[in-house]
């Protein structure tokens, strides 16, 4: 359920409000928009009345009830408006969110020592990348395959970012592993195989950096939402949604089965911010471009795309890998469909 306050609602009159309810029971979360501040109730509200509200306050605009099984995640839980994650990073803070120009994240699969990062880092930021991927800690099918550099590789990527000043995403695996990846990442990938590992969502929901949440391979779009409710609960509310896609039945010509349809369907869900990641979603190097250029014009608010300088000697997803060169051309041929849709930084289109 929802409090919409009318405009220039005095902030002495939300607090009260908010006391009033909590008294009853419910948490009332202020969320300030654009134009109105919305105050979001949850709880047990299905005994409620919306119309018992207004005798609480004048400065009552309407109370609205939340139908979907996901609350905070749901966009009425923001009264239809969008929400953006500001993500402080070495060159600014960047924001992400469907109000923003698209967001490239670029970098290898895994670190695997300091002159390749570094010099990855230093090629996608030429090329207009505003934040590097790169695996310190990498869940693998294999027990055999290479695991990551773990702590170490954490180092890596610190190196990375001080050359450049990228932010930094990478993944977390394990609870015991939240607080020393933080104090490195300015993103917590939550990464498809441990979306539904409630544990951990709680865990990164308890701390304050923002977190990526890759859909499971397998996820229904109701099931990735709840995992995000998980993280929101908690009181983490800076979540963005990863597209990766999807296992099918046909694996003979591409990895996943890339949901691009997800974007418009999410876009009426919740207020989140969207990534669409076309490295895993194809799984092989040639098919990332034009993926790419389809998760912008269906509206994706970020990218994520796999780079190697050497991908046929990479440690791991080497074939979905561009070179720097590639990701050149890449970013020079997105430049037109970002402009277009009004999603693309000049400085960043000026780049090719």
């Amino acid at each position: 359920m929802i409090i919409v306050m009318r405009s220039g609602a005095p902030a002495e009159e939300i607090s009260r409000i908010s006391k009033e309810v909590e008294a009853d029971g419910l948490e009332a979360e202020k969320i300030i928009g654009e134009h109105k501040v919305v105050i979001g109730l949850v709880g047990d509200t299905a005994s409620l009345d919306p119309a018992q509200f207004k005798d609480i306050s004048p400065w009552i605009e309407q109370v609205l009830r939340v139908e979907k099984p996901f609350k905070r995640v749901s966009r009425d839980y923001r009264h239809g408006e969008a929400s953006t994650v500001e993500i402080p990073t070495g060159n600014g803070v960047i924001s992400v969110g469907e109000n923003h120009p698209v967001a490239v994240v670029a970098g290898p699969c895994s670190v695997e020592n300091e002159g390749m990062i570094v010099e990855i880092a230093q090629r996608v930021k030429a090329a207009g990348a505003k934040f590097l991927r790169g695996g310190a800690y990498k869940p693998r099918t294999s027990p055999y395959a290479f695991q990551g550099h773990g702590e170490s590789g954490l180092d890596l990527l610190a190196a990375a970012r001080d050359a450049t000043g990228l932010g930094i995403i990478t993944e977390v695996m394990d609870t015991a592993d939240v607080e020393k990846i933080g104090a490195v990442a300015d993103v917590l990938q939550v990464g498809a195989r441990n979306m539904q590992n409630f544990a951990l969502l709680k865990k990164v929901g308890a701390q304050d950096k923002p977190v990526l949440l890759k859909r499971g391979m397998s996820a229904t779009i109701d099931e990735w939402l709840m995992a995000a409710e998980y993280i929101l609960a908690a009181g983490n509310s800076n979540v963005i949604l990863c597209e990766r896609g999807l296992r099918t039945f046909d694996r003979q010509y591409t990895r996943n089965l890339l949901d691009l349809s997800a974007v418009p369907v999410l876009r009426t869900l919740t207020h989140l911010p969207i990534m669409v990641d076309p490295s895993h979603g194809t799984g092989w190097s040639q098919f990332v471009p034009t993926l790419a250029k389809g998760a912008i014009a269906v509206g994706t608010d970020s990218l994520m795309i796999e780079v190697h300088n050497n991908p046929a000697k990479a440690m791991s997803d080497g074939p979905q890998s561009l070179t720097p060169d590639q990701f050149d051309a890449l970013m020079a041929d997105l430049a037109p469909i970002g402009t277009a849709v009004g999603r693309w930084e000049k400085a960043t289109a000026a780049v090719g």
